[in-house]
């Protein structure tokens, strides 16, 4: 039976969008329990657990990097593509979670070429600073654009040359009469910690981390 009877707060972000359901799963298997709340339509964003001393906040998945490396959540959940984009300094990353499985991918137009193939192009991504480091290690000269959502529509509107994103299926990048040309890293879900926290609220921290441990076992 969980100790529940710790007082000092701990909190947990996690992400809300895409992974959530299978992340649901991961935490009733762990044997963490979230309040009814949690699954209504409640526009509540901080919820009770069956841990006296644990509460989760529910944001994007950029967000729950950033409140962690902070410090406003001991830890939380969120995708490698964020912690690779970001680096935060006190971030420890604990636990590949083994959900949320993608890929971080360029994709353009039916008739565009190899963008490895050119000596410069124009990119359009939510991820600035990972794709200006792949082109930069080939030597291709690339004028990135920072976009934060609809991002099939770029090469379309004439906005770039190409796309980097997400991709799962690919099935998003057909319907947007898209084509994946390579993929610049795999992508799935990390449990991170923040190094501060974690030294202060070891004792409570710990006792979550290992349900998670046992729970991807």
């Amino acid at each position: 039976m969980p100790n529940n009877n710790l007082s000092q707060e701990v909190i947990m972000a996690i992400p809300k969008g895409r992974i959530l359901d299978q992340l649901v799963k991961l935490l009733d298997k762990a044997g963490i329990k979230l309040e009814d709340d949690f699954y209504g339509d409640s526009r509540k964003l901080k919820f009770a657990t069956n841990f006296d001393f644990l509460k989760v906040i529910k944001c994007r998945s950029y967000d729950a990097a950033t409140f962690v490396a902070y410090g406003a959540a001991d830890f939380g959940i969120c995708g490698s593509d964020v912690i690779d984009e970001f680096a935060y300094k006190n971030l420890y990353e604990f636990l590949d979670l083994e959900i949320g499985k993608c890929r971080l991918s360029i994709a353009g137009n039916q008739e565009m070429s190899d963008p490895l193939l050119q000596e410069e192009t124009k990119v359009a991504t939510k991820y600035p600073n990972l794709t200006k480091e792949f082109f930069a290690s080939r030597a291709i000269r690339a004028d990135i654009i920072k976009l934060n959502g609809a991002i099939e529509l770029a090469t379309q509107m004439g906005l770039c040359d190409y796309i980097v994103d997400l991709v799962s299926t690919g099935n998003t990048l057909k319907e947007n009469g898209l084509q994946e040309f390579c993929s610049i890293s795999k992508v799935s879900s990390k449990l991170v910690i923040n190094r501060s926290s974690f030294a202060v609220r070891n004792s409570q921290i710990s006792q979550i981390l290992n349900l998670f441990i046992d729970a991807t076992n």
